[in-house]
């Protein structure tokens, strides 16, 4: 077994089956095939129950994930380490963010770090609750993760980097039902359509909350793409509670943008695992937090 073996076969597992892993590797699907044949027979048991087209994984593929990221990172890491011996000249960064925050802060973050860094590349990867950055970080699918929650310290074996706080608004159309430029109050928002995305996520909270003080709205569409949340505002479908982190886009796009009061928001932070970082992931927290 070696670590190009397991870099096959997480391609497998990300990729969700054979084809597609080939081609992200470049490789032909039989000679990948073959070396996740050659990886089975080295651990004794198989990897993949081969469905037609599908690979699903076994409880044995399932117990390899956490062990093999843990080796292919460690190799990257001592590639990494020895090639920053003569300054930082390239190497990638793996980011988790929810959508809200890959708008800002995470762009800043980015365009601050490529410049001070213009040889490293970064690659932003999805996550769509609190609880998919950390797994996704805990796991070793990407090396950072920047997480938006309520709570100024994450549960789970990560460290952070505590970056700032944002505070939730209120989208409406133009016209919308309030004043430009006075704070909404949380009890105004009775008896008024909402947008909100999906269970886990810090703007579904917020308005779970508000119902359950008693807050009598109602939800008119959930939507796992953040993106839509604006131009069903716009429309005049509903009223949406986002990150401030939307204000600049919403407001050129012609959306009205209100302050809401109480003032509530979300911690942003990064995160890691406790191991080791990579040169250049080291170079990303520090670009981050300003030390």
């Amino acid at each position: 077994m070696d670590v190009r073996q397991l870099e096959y076969f997480l391609a497998v597992v990300d990729h969700g089956g054979f084809n597609r892993a080939a081609s992200a590797l470049y490789l032909s699907q039989p000679s990948l095939s073959q070396a996740i044949r050659a990886l089975e027979r080295d651990l004794g048991s198989d990897l993949f129950h081969r469905i037609g087209r599908r690979a699903v994984l076994t409880d044995a593929g399932t117990a390899l994930i956490a062990p093999a990221r843990e080796a292919v990172r460690s190799l990257q890491l001592a590639r990494a380490s020895v090639e920053s011996v003569h300054g930082l000249r390239g190497g990638r960064v793996d980011i988790a963010a929810p959508p809200s925050q890959a708008v800002e802060p995470l762009t800043g973050l980015i365009d601050r770090f490529t410049r001070a860094h213009p040889s490293v590349s970064v690659r932003v990867q999805a996550a769509f609750t609190p609880r998919d950055v950390t797994e996704m970080v805990r796991t070793g699918v990407c090396e950072l993760g920047l997480l938006a929650s309520p709570e100024a310290e994450p549960q789970g074996d990560v460290r952070t980097y505590p970056l700032l706080e944002q505070r939730f608004v209120l989208l409406t159309p133009p016209d919308g039902p309030f004043r430009p430029g006075v704070p909404v109050r949380h009890e105004q928002l009775a008896g008024h359509r909402l947008i909100v995305g999906q269970k886990g996520t810090g703007m579904r909270r917020f308005v779970d909350d508000l119902r359950a003080e008693g807050v009598a709205l109602t939800v008119v569409v959930e939507t796992e793409h953040r993106v839509a949340i604006l131009p069903l505002v716009l429309r005049g479908v509903g009223l949406a509670v986002v990150a401030d982190a939307w204000r600049g886009l919403a407001e050129r796009a012609g959306a009205l943008v209100l302050d809401l009061e109480p003032s509530t928001g979300l911690h942003i932070a990064l995160v890691s695992r406790r191991a080791p970082l990579t040169p250049a992931a080291e170079a990303f927290v520090s670009t981050a937090t300003g030390q």
